[in-house]
């Protein structure tokens, strides 16, 4: 098995950097597990993954949007296979992927909200079997050993997942406005 070195980007500098495993070190498994600082500025620097690729120091804009996109929750964390999935590239596509995840943390309030609760063992049969592709979606934390999922249970965990995607809206939002106001044209 190969152990990948974990890129890091310090926002200050425009630089990244790969840090040591402690494999590498002392010939010991596992990662390091003090914060990483930058060695340029001496400031935290973001874990960004193993598939993170950053763009050129002088990409300003570049910048920005990892910044951005760092801001709320989005990195390059995977196996390193496979890479690590849709990562919008402006503003406005991580807008617009928000709102589409939004979208759907919102049908399934609905599906919840509409739904009868089964009580018998034939009714839950039947509820898993017709509504599979709702229940599948709610976390293992949250489904019972015998019975079905409760309503209210799904209802809260699907409010807290749109209040979630709003704050991260009002975050992007906020950061293309202060943007605009300051009169920039650019990420920075």
């Amino acid at each position: 098995m190969t152990n990948y070195k974990p890129h890091y980007a310090c926002f200050n500098c425009r630089k990244t950097f790969k840090r040591r495993l402690l494999s590498d070190i002392e010939g010991k498994g596992g990662l390091h597990l003090t914060e990483a600082k930058c060695p340029e500025c001496g400031q935290l620097m973001a874990d960004m993954g193993k598939d993170f690729e950053a763009p050129k120091k002088s990409d300003i804009k570049g910048w920005g949007q990892i910044k951005l996109l760092y801001s709320v929750g989005i990195t390059f964390h995977s196996c390193g296979c496979t890479g690590p999935g849709y990562i919008p590239n402006t503003p406005e596509r991580l807008i617009a992927y928000f709102q589409k995840l939004k979208e759907g943390y919102q049908a399934q309030l609905t599906f919840w909200r509409q739904r009868e609760e089964p009580t018998t063992k034939k009714e839950i049969d039947r509820d898993v079997s017709k509504n599979w592709t709702f229940i599948s979606q709610v976390p293992n934390s949250l489904k019972p050993k015998k019975g079905a999922i409760s309503n209210e249970d799904a209802k809260s965990y699907w409010i807290g997942k749109v209040k979630e995607i709003e704050e991260k809206l009002r975050q992007i939002t906020t950061a293309k406005n202060g943007i605009a106001k300051a009169g920039l044209n650019r990420f920075g």
